[in-house]
């Protein structure tokens, strides 16, 4: 399914708000996704620019599990799947792409906050390739500067290592199908194609360009990595506050290809498609982890943690450490996870309530609570922003071994 389609399938849903009249892309348009953020916006004309955009596309963990034919946990267990038993795709002939040069006025890209430095492009997914490595995908936020310059956040992981190897060219992927979308947000260890795990979760069109294997997108940017550094930031991300301004690489574009009819996808920070996709692909890596500690059925990486911060894992207890090996556990999957919650499986880990509830009559801190200081999230405004040193707290809500199963659970 190809992003067009997903856009056409909302429609028919009656999921999609098309808004035909010109809007201006700085704040405006964001602002109208943004209020309407249960359904996704299908911007018709962008003032200044020559292609629609679509927006909370992404947003609902129904419509992504329909639009991959399985269930919510159904879609968690697809993608642990996928990235056990990655598949390489088979490359097919490029489809027709349109260049329209390396300017990139010509792409609607939006200004989503007024603390933002200016336009940013937020889903486009970062196709690089390495002899040794692979393929690999990530996203990054890009800042424009100028006609042809972009300037890339791009933390300490794969990208940055691949940039350290002396790659160069990299092609930038904007409007993807959906696996695409969730593999991009895939954190794996180097060497293992989110590429092929995008194939593996729901079969995925690829092809060679400008010495790269990438997926059919809408857009793709041509792009190379100059050795530059400039400011970039303030950014406002997923947390809903402004990231601080450091100095990070700088890419040149040199094309800039279209597919005939093409809708840029834009994500608005901290918007319900930006927690959703950054967050729930950590769900099942989380499960992965914590299974090799103990028996687990669920994750959830919560909205209230701006879906990357918190999260809720649900056991099957049957040693008194299990809740404490599955706190380790998450942390140690999801490194920016700064509180963790662990419940019984009698507790829905959807509903917040049942989550306080157990730890209203489950919890004793002396005994239940696990603290450590480590490095987490650079997103977290209150962790150092030099060193990311931040303290952790991981709560076990399990019922204690030591004590009888009934008194701990709710009477009929």
């Amino acid at each position: 399914m190809r992003f067009r389609d997903v856009v056409k399938f909302l429609e028919r849903r009656g999921c999609l708000l098309r808004v035909s009249t010109p809007v201006n892309p700085k704040i405006v348009a964001a602002r109208v996704a943004m209020a309407n953020a249960d359904k996704a916006v299908l911007f018709e004309r962008i003032i200044g620019a020559d292609f629609p955009v679509a927006t909370n596309v992404y947003g609902s963990r129904e419509i992504l599990a329909e639009l991959l034919n399985t269930s919510i946990i159904g879609l968690k267990r697809k993608i642990l799947h996928a990235i056990r038993r990655p598949r390489p795709p088979r490359l097919t002939k490029p489809p027709v792409y349109e260049s329209i040069g390396p300017d990139l006025r010509r792409l609607p890209v939006l200004q989503h906050y007024s603390a933002d430095a200016g336009r940013y492009i937020t889903a486009g997914v970062v196709v690089v390739q390495h002899r040794r490595w692979g393929v690999n995908l990530s996203y990054h936020r890009m800042l424009v500067k100028g006609k042809n310059q972009l300037v890339l956040r791009v933390l300490p992981r794969h990208l940055h290592r691949f940039l350290e190897a002396g790659v160069e060219r990299a092609v930038v992927a904007i409007g993807n199908p959906p696996q695409v979308a969730i593999a991009g947000a895939i954190s794996v260890e180097l060497g293992k194609s989110e590429l092929d795990i995008a194939n593996a979760i729901a079969g995925t069109k690829a092809f060679e360009i400008w010495e790269q294997t990438v997926p059919e997108a809408e857009i793709l940017m041509l792009v190379e990595f100059t050795g530059e550094t400039a400011r970039e930031g303030p950014f406002v991300d997923i947390t809903g506050t402004a990231d601080v301004i450091r100095e990070q690489p700088v890419a040149r574009v040199k094309e800039i290809l279209v597919r005939p009819g093409a809708i840029y996808h834009s994500i608005v920070p901290a918007g319900p498609e930006h927690r959703l996709l950054m967050g729930m692909p950590k769900e099942p890596v989380i499960m992965d982890a914590v299974n090799r500690a103990c028996k687990c059925l669920d994750v959830h990486v919560t909205p209230g943690g701006c879906s990357w911060l918190h999260a809720v894992v649900k056991i099957r207890k049957r040693r008194a450490r299990d809740g404490k090996r599955a706190i380790r556990a998450a942390f140690r999957a999801h490194r920016s996870l700064k509180h963790v919650w662990v419940v019984d499986e009698d507790i829905d880990i959807y509903d917040p309530q049942q989550v306080e509830w157990a730890m209203a009559t489950r919890f004793q801190g002396d005994k239940d609570l696990l603290v450590t200081r480590e490095p987490g999230s650079s997103l977290d405004p209150s962790a150092d922003q030099r060193t990311r040193m931040t303290t952790k707290l991981g709560f076990d809500l399990t019922i204690p071994k030591a004590g009888r199963a009934s008194d701990f659970r709710k009477a009929r």
